[in-house]
């Protein structure tokens, strides 16, 4: 009896279809079509209305957004200084750092920048104009702390390195010309016989600095003329206007005669050369020394007016010698730091015979100055 119904129940059970690879491969061909379809489908436009407002109201939200991304990357590249920033606009080159072309100041960069040093994220252009620009706007250290995104003493550093970086490159652009390049260009003004061989006209200025707390410092810098702590410096030009000489800075009690004395500057005199200068300038006989000739305004002392031919010859001498006074003017006006009140830490040195910040500052400004455009006429 069990093997009967064993036998029953194998004959229940149907047959098995054998196992093809072709059809495996025919089912997975449906799934594959099946796929392709729905997908298609789902491609389709919608024929929604509410639908297609939604997508172009996407797709125009979309393109402001991308629109304000590329004007906010536009602005952030306009903040972060770069050379970018400056190409193509002299205006913002001239008014940030007194340069009068993006193109100047290029050349400048490219004359010192491999001798600058990266520090604190910045690159050396930044670095470069951070100097540049306090030195233009006299603008405190915190305020290049927040726009660079450095540390106020680590704006400090950077000002002090850059400054003498561009010190030891830019001081050689401060030259006394040979006689002979300066007749090639000699203006109008001094084209006559009185002035034909002038190569220098000399004056100085003074710098406001803070009250020394030394009691012998205080009186060497007190000057009577400005009733003021100061620093004073010998500035020589060419006729052309081409600043050719800057001493170190003096105590504003020293007097004018001295530091023209002491300064150097007699050295780069030769003979034949004729200087010009003010009254306060009683220096002929040093300058005799070097078989050299000086010409300054007549006095009235011990007269009780100056003669008709001594009138009109102290009105030529000014009207050329006037010329020394407007370069002065344009190094002030144009580096706005040289008319604050420098700091004592500026003015001192850690070696005596160094020079000192402040220096170091006058000769870049003039350095700079003698790139820019001569404010005396040619014609």
């Amino acid at each position: 009896m069990q093997a009967v119904k064993r036998k029953r129940r194998t004959h229940d059970v149907g047959p098995v279809a054998p196992c093809d690879n072709s059809s495996h491969m025919q089912i997975d061909d449906c799934g594959d079509t099946s796929a392709q379809e729905v997908y298609a489908e789902s491609s389709v436009p919608c024929s929604n209305e509410a639908c297609q407002e939604t997508v172009r109201r996407l797709t125009e939200e979309c393109t402001a957004l991308r629109s304000e991304v590329y004007q906010l990357r536009e602005k952030v590249s306009t903040l972060s200084f770069s050379q970018e920033t400056f190409k193509d606009n002299d205006d913002m080159v001239q008014d940030l750092t007194g340069l009068p072309s993006f193109a100047k100041l290029m050349v400048v960069f490219t004359f010192v920048s491999p001798f600058l040093k990266v520090g604190a994220g910045l690159n050396p252009f930044q670095c470069f104009l951070m100097t540049l620009m306090r030195m233009r706007l006299n603008l405190p250290l915190h305020f290049f702390s927040y726009i660079f995104h450095v540390s106020k003493p680590t704006a400090g550093r950077i000002f002090n390195s850059m400054l003498n970086v561009l010190h030891d490159r830019l001081f050689r652009f401060i030259l006394w010309p040979s006689k002979e390049q300066i007749q090639i260009s000699l203006p109008m003004c001094f084209k006559n016989n009185t002035y034909r061989n002038c190569t220098s006209i000399i004056d100085c200025f003074e710098i406001f600095i803070k009250r020394p707390k030394n009691l012998r410092a205080r009186a060497q810098t007190y000057s009577q003329y400005k009733h003021h702590n100061t620093a004073k410096y010998l500035i020589s030009i060419t006729p052309q206007g081409v600043i050719s000489f800057v001493s170190r800075g003096w105590g504003g009690r020293a007097s004018d005669r001295h530091i023209t004395e002491n300064c150097g500057y007699l050295e780069n005199l030769l003979p034949g050369d004729l200087v010009l200068a003010d009254r306060g300038f009683t220096v002929g006989d040093a300058v005799g020394l070097y078989s050299a000739h000086l010409k300054i305004s007549a006095f009235t002392r011990g007269k009780k007016q100056l003669h008709p031919s001594e009138l009109e010859y102290s009105r030529g001498l000014a009207a050329v010698r006037i010329h020394v006074e407007r370069v002065i003017g344009l190094v002030r006006n144009k580096y706005t730091i040289l008319q604050s009140t420098i700091p004592i830490s500026l003015c001192q040195t850690a070696t005596p015979g160094e020079l000192t910040s402040l220096d170091k500052m006058v000769r870049v400004c003039c350095a700079l100055c003698n790139i820019c455009q001569s404010v005396v006429p040619s014609q």
